[in-house]
């Protein structure tokens, strides 16, 4: 059945017509309402990755060279760096993926944009609704990490901005992106950016095991970023570490968001 204007925007007409970046929000929502399993396959793909490295090989390590606290177990610190990754992945496929698809194939935003609705509100609406997604799927893997004894401090609720932060950079970074993508094949230039990215940015071991030169390319990465931000406050131990990626994440998120609208309006127009 061909997509129409009406289709796509009911029962949402309102809140479009009243032209809110909310209104997105609340039109994701609407879509979603019958599809929430695939939010928990994304608490899932890192509960795999804390099983088969986490809780296997740390049963093979005793503590975590490098750190200053030897009492953290490998589980304990690997599993907020999963939890980071979460909200990177569960943010940025929304704003990748499922964005590419209303941008080629479905045209959904050509009928959005035909409402007082504005690019940059759409642009505002995907970012907040992907950084709702990423925070939910954080929240039910921290639940579950919770579950199993990891979580041992009362600082591990700054995780959950952490989380937040860390959706808003990379569902800003993934608006930025899909406007250059051309077809579906294009994501494997994602996967080649992001694969290593997780494998290398601290994820499973310490920076200090990295030479110097490494160190410093490492701490560019906004992934180490994030995970420093939740890890931390996760083991226990905030330092002034939490407030320079704070800093880097938000800085890097405004700046891919505010390009990323100039570029989307331009994709709209062709």
């Amino acid at each position: 059945m061909p997509t129409t204007a009406s289709t796509l925007l009911n029962p949402l007409s309102g809140p479009l017509r009243r032209g809110r970046a909310a209104a997105m929000v609340e039109r994701n929502l609407f879509i979603y309402r019958h599809t929430w399993f695939v939010l928990a396959a994304e608490v899932f793909e890192p509960l795999l990755y804390l099983l088969a490295f986490g809780v296997g090989m740390g049963l093979l390590i005793n503590g975590v060279p490098g750190l200053h606290d030897t009492a953290v177990t490998y589980p304990q610190f690997v599993a907020p760096a999963l939890l980071a990754t979460a909200a990177m992945n569960g943010a940025m496929n929304e704003t990748t993926f499922n964005m590419f698809g209303k941008l080629k194939t479905d045209h959904t935003y050509e009928s959005i944009l035909t409402t007082p609705m504005t690019v940059r509100l759409v642009a505002f609406g995907e970012v907040w609704w992907a950084l709702l997604r990423g925070f939910i799927v954080a929240t039910g893997f921290l639940a579950v990490v919770s579950a199993f004894g990891l979580a041992h401090s009362a600082w591990i609720l700054l995780a959950l901005p952490g989380a937040l932060l860390t959706g808003y950079a990379f569902a800003s970074i993934g608006l930025l992106v899909v406007t250059y993508l051309r077809t579906f094949q294009d994501f494997q230039l994602i996967q080649l950016v992001m694969l290593p990215m997780f494998l290398f940015a601290t994820t499973f071991y310490p920076l200090t095991v990295y030479p110097r030169p490494i160190q410093l390319l490492v701490q560019v990465l906004p992934l180490y970023h994030s995970i420093e931000l939740i890890r931390q406050p996760f083991l226990g131990t905030p330092g002034p570490q939490l407030l320079i990626s704070a800093v880097y994440l938000a800085a890097l998120g405004t700046a891919a968001l505010a390009l990323a609208v100039r570029r989307l309006g331009a994709t709209l127009r062709r």
